[in-house]
């Protein structure tokens, strides 16, 4: 039997099927400020009600569980309850915007940086137990970050009509901006880590478009992390690791390849 006119329409299996949801830039706005208060906020009153220092939530097991699980997971768990209520899981967790082939290129760098980057020697002063919580910690933020500002934050500018290039740049630009709320922890060194992080979210952003969806950038995201954490955070003692120059490198590196190769990302177009 056909459908009422102005009626939903219904599938074969009698459910209806909802549109996805449309986000203003407003909405996207609250959004973010909503997931950074879970963090930030969220996090300090996770610290302070188990009694753990800032110190201690980096080289602990349970300083990682109460000062980074419980917020970035609660962040995490926002980010796609925002997804599913925008009934967004399709252009969230994929992308069908290819780029050229050789942009492979940036996964390998940021593959090679993440093994080059972690402490090793340090981490095997760690029990096991820590180092596989703190590899959760940081897919945490993989997954968290990468759904919010890969998934929804892309999503959000694609859907309001803007070329390519302009969702790049205002959603990698977002991405680093969002981290100057770091300020309320790390003071003005928070700045150049904005626009180190503003870099990083235009590498993510084309590991997103070059493998098709949302996981590759998220898992890489989050080995990315653990492997700058792992060289400069897991000790009270540390001293300077030398591998941990690699993250750094691939700013750099990844820039100036982007950069000459500028003209060859998008895909050639057909006449």
């Amino acid at each position: 039997m056909a459908s009422e006119a102005g009626a939903p329409p219904v599938s074969s299996d009698n459910t209806t099927r909802r549109a996805p949801r449309r986000l203003p830039y407003w909405g996207f706005a609250l959004v973010v400020l909503a997931y950074l208060a879970i963090i930030q906020f969220g996090g300090m009153l996770a610290e302070s009600i188990g009694n753990v220092s800032k110190d201690e939530a980096m080289q602990t097991t349970r300083g990682v569980i109460i000062g980074m699980w419980i917020p970035l997971g609660a962040a995490l768990l926002f980010t796609y309850a925002v997804v599913a209520a925008l009934g967004w899981w399709r252009p969230v967790l994929r992308d069908d915007r290819p780029v050229r082939r050789w942009l492979i290129v940036v996964p390998i760098v940021l593959v090679v940086a993440v093994v080059l980057g972690i402490d090793y020697a340090d981490l095997a002063q760690k029990d096991v137990g820590f180092i596989l919580v703190l590899l959760v910690a940081t897919q945490f933020v993989g997954w968290g970050e990468e759904g919010m500002f890969r998934g929804i934050g892309v999503t959000t500018l694609r859907s309001h009509g803007l070329r390519e290039w302009q969702v790049a740049l205002w959603s990698s630009l977002i991405f680093g901006a969002v981290h100057l709320s770091n300020a309320l922890t790390t003071g003005l060194s928070a700045v150049p880590q904005a626009l180190a992080v503003s870099f990083a979210g235009y590498f993510f952003y084309l590991v997103r478009r070059r493998s098709g969806g949302n996981v590759v950038n998220s898992v890489l995201h989050g080995l990315f992390d653990f492997s700058i954490l792992s060289g400069s955070a897991i000790l009270a003692d540390q001293g300077g690791y030398i591998g941990s120059l690699a993250p750094i490198a691939v700013y750099p590196v990844l820039a100036l390849i982007l950069f000459v190769r500028r003209r060859r990302i998008e895909p050639a177009v057909r006449v």
